[in-house]
């Protein structure tokens, strides 16, 4: 189920949590984040690439078009993949990006962790929630050390996802 952690960034106080996707929704929108579900579509596990972005089509579209973006595509991260702790530990770096980082869950799940105006936000995203990161949001993403994900990624940009790493331990 999805859910959203708030902490103090400082204390590590724990301010609140929820599984409610319109509290979710509502309290990353303070913040400038996009949270929304969508409905998910009815596919093989492991569906090839193609299959899931045909298969998103009219909400991606939909979503582009207000958004201004000019690309998609689909990332999959398994624990098999023979260079997960690698990729994990270059997501777990905090950064931000020079565009929007928009995701929506097909398979699986993983945590976006927003690190904004003394707080972090630690918000559980799975299949069906689609999450949109601002401009210049300090960041990191874990899906684990056994990572299970099928994402559809959203760029603005033609040069598409590039990371800024600020070099802290957060």
């Amino acid at each position: 189920m999805s859910r959203l952690v708030v902490h103090d960034a400082t204390t590590g106080e724990r301010l609140s949590v929820t599984e409610d996707a319109a509290e979710i929704a509502a309290t990353l929108g303070t913040i400038g984040v996009r949270f929304e579900r969508w409905p998910v579509a009815d596919l093989p596990p492991g569906a090839e690439a193609e299959a899931v972005l045909a298969a998103y089509r009219p909400h991606l579209d939909a979503l582009m078009a207000g958004i201004g973006a000019g690309s998609a595509d689909v990332i999959r991260l398994t624990a098999d993949h023979p260079q997960k702790d690698a990729i994990r530990a270059k997501f777990l770096s905090e950064h931000t990006h020079d565009e929007d980082e928009v995701r929506f869950f097909h398979e699986g799940a993983g945590n976006f962790v927003l690190h904004v105006n003394g707080r972090v936000y630690d918000a559980r995203c799975e299949r069906g929630d689609l999450i949109s990161v601002p401009t210049g949001t300090l960041h990191w993403f874990d899906a684990g050390p056994e990572p299970h994900v099928t994402a559809l990624r959203v760029f603005t940009a033609t040069t598409g996802w590039t990371p800024h790493y600020t070099g802290t331990d957060m």
